[in-house]
């Protein structure tokens, strides 16, 4: 893992750490400039180092750190690497299961708040083969949703399989019949020889299987992924109840599945069109009230759009950032050749196969205006890095702040085939240890940083203290952390062979202070049959406050959301 933190200059600070899960912090001044001339700051790097004292029991530990700054004008390189060897198998993450679609009880373990009522939704690949054919990348799989509904310090657990036109298609032919982010379909074996040669030829058909996370427009909840095609589901039954097409409403190719909302309800989210001119960035904007039962996102606009620096080859984003002010949009070098992509079945080549890092590149930052779609002629620059989630992103003192996690490097994506997930041993090491550290000890011994969460409802786009991720020693989460940002103290869950999920805040009903609140996060056993639990702890003091345990196998998700009833 890198650790870097570059000279201060008038217009920009870049520091934190740069592996997945790594933490950047970067600041900028959007309206320092008024010129009509495309400008670049450059957001230079240095080596970042900090103390530490630690102070532990047997599950939960707290970590304090004191930033040291030490600049210079140029990146140093400290080749060592992750200490981690013989990493566990955790197969089981990524094994088939079937859904629960009927609410079952689940063994109450301490005492759940009674406070919490409502469902926490959870979203992530569930079937990884379809007959005798299987998925090759994680981000492949069927998409499962699951329910635990909270009341009374109890908890029910449910599961379905999104009803998409993927999913039913595989089902009924009882194969891959379309083509997933890393695999590609082959020809249907009914067909005969000339059928299936020609079939090579035809465009692919963007999958529907929404497995990322659920999303909120206009107060109904959507699962997503980043294809065109949302699904409107019912939060309750976990029913699929309509199928949305972003094409239908705006001129776009796909959307990110991890949409900013404000206070009232209005909600941006960013897509790509491609053109006979090229491939384009677009910031969208959805009205956030609906005027009939029926609509879905009717009055959706595209606030302005951004030519990609390659036309043929623009960036790939999973998310974005936003301030009070402005959408923070960060092309970064993870690059995907549109006409690798377009040909690829052609060639039996899958979507995954056209993406690519390059390193020569820097990651360029766009500033756009929420009121006036004006994209700021201040572009600001830094090293190459990839970036997956945000954490925040505010305006203090004239600059505006962004915090990420970030990597220095675009492995990310292809770690996660699923022959690399169930390999263990040396085999795994091989997969897991290939970062370069610059850092000491501090946040390193529990490996990367991602699935970072805060109070979003209160602090989003606002100054705030604390974030939650998980921590990545292994290629899932393995640990939950709680990073306080003032001082830099750090506080951790975690027990050995226990794989906690991404943590969701839930603030409690009388909340005076930013972290009074609970975490829920789905902590996945691999080496313990069906004992995948909800574990939810003190947000303030980060000890387990109780458990609930699922008598069902589940696999690592991806993301999740709380929906709160009264």
């Amino acid at each position: 893992m890198v650790t870097t933190q570059p000279q201060r200059s008038a217009n920009a600070e870049l520091w934190g750490a740069s592996q997945p899960g790594g933490w950047y912090k970067a600041e900028c001044q959007p309206w320092r400039n008024n010129s009509t001339t495309e400008e670049f700051e450059d957001l230079d790097t240095a080596t970042y180092s900090r103390d530490k004292t630690e102070v532990m029991d047997s599950i939960t530990h707290q970590q304090s750190n004191d930033p040291g700054h030490k600049k210079s004008k140029s990146r140093k390189n400290i080749n060592y690497f992750t200490d981690v060897h013989g990493l566990p198998c955790i197969e089981k993450i990524v094994t088939s299961v079937e859904d629960t679609p009927e609410p079952i009880t689940t063994n109450i373990i301490g005492k759940i708040p009674e406070w919490i009522n409502g469902s926490f939704l959870r979203n992530g690949p569930g079937k990884f083969e379809i007959g005798n054919q299987k998925f090759n990348h994680w981000f492949d799989g069927m998409a499962l949703l699951h329910q635990f509904k909270i009341s009374n310090g109890q908890v029910t657990y449910k599961s379905r399989f999104l009803s998409s036109d993927s999913y039913q298609s595989n089902k009924e032919h009882n194969r891959i019949t379309v083509s997933e982010f890393g695999t590609v379909n082959m020809p249907d074996p009914c067909k005969n020889f000339f059928q299936r040669f020609l079939s090579r030829f035809e465009l692919p058909k963007p999958t529907d299987n929404a497995n990322v996370s659920f999303v909120t427009y206009k107060g109904d909840y959507y699962v997503s992924t980043e294809t065109n095609i949302m699904h409107k589901v019912d939060p309750e039954r976990l029913e699929t109840t309509k199928r949305v097409d972003w094409s239908k409403f705006i001129a776009v190719n796909g959307a990110t599945a991890h949409p900013h909302t404000e206070p009232d309800g209005t909600t941006y989210n960013m897509g790509n069109s491609y053109t006979s001119k090229g491939a384009y960035y677009n910031i969208i904007r959805v009205p956030p009230t609906k005027e009939t039962a029926e609509e879905t996102l009717e009055g959706t606009t595209v606030l302005c759009t951004i030519p990609s620096v390659d036309k043929s080859k623009p960036a790939y984003y999973h998310s974005f950032a936003m301030s009070e002010n402005y959408v923070v949009f960060i092309e970064q070098p993870i690059k995907m050749n549109l006409l690798k992509i377009v040909t690829g079945k052609l060639r039996g080549k899958t979507i995954a196969d056209g993406i690519y890092w390059d390193p020569k590149l820097n990651t360029i930052f766009h500033l756009i205006h929420k009121k006036t779609g004006k994209v700021s002629s201040v572009k600001y620059l830094a090293p190459p890095m990839s970036t997956f989630h945000q954490i925040n992103a505010y305006e203090e003192d004239g600059f505006l702040v962004l915090d990420m996690c970030a990597s220095d490097d675009g492995q990310a994506i292809a770690n996660y085939n699923v022959q690399n997930l169930r390999k263990s041993g040396e085999a795994l090491d091989e997969v897991f240890c290939t970062h370069e550290d610059l850092h000491g000890e501090d946040l390193h011994q529990y490996g990367g940083l991602e699935f970072p969460q805060i109070n979003y409802g209160k602090y989003n786009t606002h100054p705030y203290r604390y974030f939650y991720g998980c921590g990545f020693r292994h290629l899932v989460g393995d640990t939950l952390i709680k990073m306080d940002l003032h001082g830099k103290h750090m506080k951790v869950w975690e027990q050995p062979g226990l794989y906690p999920s991404e943590p969701i805040f839930v603030p409690s009903p009388d909340a005076k202070e930013e972290d009074d609140g609970v975490i829920l996060s789905v902590v996945i056993t691999p080496n313990k049959d069906k004992s995948t639990f909800l574990l939810v702890l003190d947000a303030k003091t980060f000890e387990e406050l109780g458990r609930a345990v699922v008598p069902v196998n589940i696999p690592y998700g991806f993301h999740g959301t709380f929906n709160a009833t009264e």
